[in-house]
């Protein structure tokens, strides 16, 4: 049996610069975090030939063309896994279309589980990359490629995508008491509705010519909050989150409502400096900025909302057990 543990994310700053019609053009940047909340693929082999997948359903197939999970079919059609295994994912999510990159942390993980179980080592760069291919080219999906990334290499990152379509990932180097204050100040609630992030990223992409003008400005914050942090103003990421949101909610007509609206606002009379919807919008997770001091307030203030704490996380996808006979 072997184990793959791949991180969630929190996407901070430049949200929708990483789509290839964009940044293909002119140039995107991305803030982001791997944090200590996970998704486990599991994989072993059976004693016949048949496929068994464990989710939030149950299949047992005989080939790969048969299998429903779309995300596990095309990782074995991409790594050459055609039959004889058992294959589960579990998550620390409560569902899925919570903006926390679900969708590419399971594809990270099962590229990287099959690659294990075939005994074959890969490059971090090419779990990501396959990891695209699969979600964008293959499925269709209109994402962006920034939630793969992170969810490969982990940690928290500057991520620069290229006109040429190269990729450059650059870890923050913090120190630790500086790495500490960013992740205590970070504060998590659950907003209590999950959804389809297809939608709106849809309507996102095919906004952008019509949205230049804010995406540009989104980039200038990311790389302004790159700075901030890497000088150790950590305050100024609530500050800029605050900006950066203002912004993201003029990309899609779904990005935020006026129940999200309502939520943020009071966060905000509580104490915190800013936040943001997490993901691509319109439900999941609250991702807010508040002083130490203030999160007690901000606590009551949104009592009637889950919170999920977590820390920012330093590891990406990696083999956390491994017994083949």
């Amino acid at each position: 049996m072997i184990i793959i543990q791949t991180p969630l994310r929190v996407s901070l700053f430049g949200g929708g610069t990483d789509f290839p019609s964009y940044y293909l053009e002119h140039g995107g940047c991305v803030l982001s975090s791997a944090i200590d909340k996970y998704i486990f693929v599991t994989i072993k082999k059976r004693f016949d030939d048949k496929i068994r997948i464990g989710y939030t359903r149950t299949e047992m197939i005989e080939n790969v063309d048969e299998i429903k999970h779309e995300l596990i079919r095309e990782a074995m059609r991409m790594t050459g896994l055609e039959a004889g295994v058992e294959i589960t994912t579990m998550g620390d999510i409560p569902d899925q279309g919570s903006g926390l990159g679900s969708s590419s942390t399971v594809t990270v993980g099962a590229l990287h589980a099959m690659y294990a179980y075939q005994k074959e080592l890969v490059l971090t760069e090419r779990l990501a990359q396959e990891a695209c291919r699969i979600e964008r080219e293959v499925l269709g999906k209109p994402i962006g490629i920034q939630d793969q990334y992170i969810a490969a290499y982990g940690g928290l990152r500057f991520m620069e995508f290229a006109t040429n379509g190269d990729v450059h990932t650059h870890r923050l180097k913090l120190s630790e008491r500086a790495m500490r204050r960013l992740s205590d100040n970070l504060l998590l609630f659950f907003t209590g509705v999950t959804r389809k992030a297809d939608t709106i990223l849809q309507e996102q992409k095919t906004n952008i010519k019509d949205k230049l003008t804010v995406l540009s400005e989104m980039k200038d914050i990311a790389h302004l909050a790159c700075d901030e942090i890497q000088k150790e103003n950590i305050d100024e990421v609530g500050t800029l989150l605050h900006k950066s949101w203002l912004l993201k909610k003029q990309l899609a007509s779904q990005i935020s409502n006026s129940a999200l609206d309502d939520m943020y606002a009071t966060a905000c009379r509580a104490g915190a400096i800013g936040g943001k919807i997490s993901g691509a919008g319109g439900g999941g997770f609250l991702l807010l900025y508040v002083p130490r001091g203030y999160q007690e307030r901000v606590r009551d203030a949104l009592k009637d909302f889950q919170e999920y704490p977590f820390t920012l996380g330093h590891d990406g996808s990696k083999v956390i057990f491994d017994y083949q006979r």
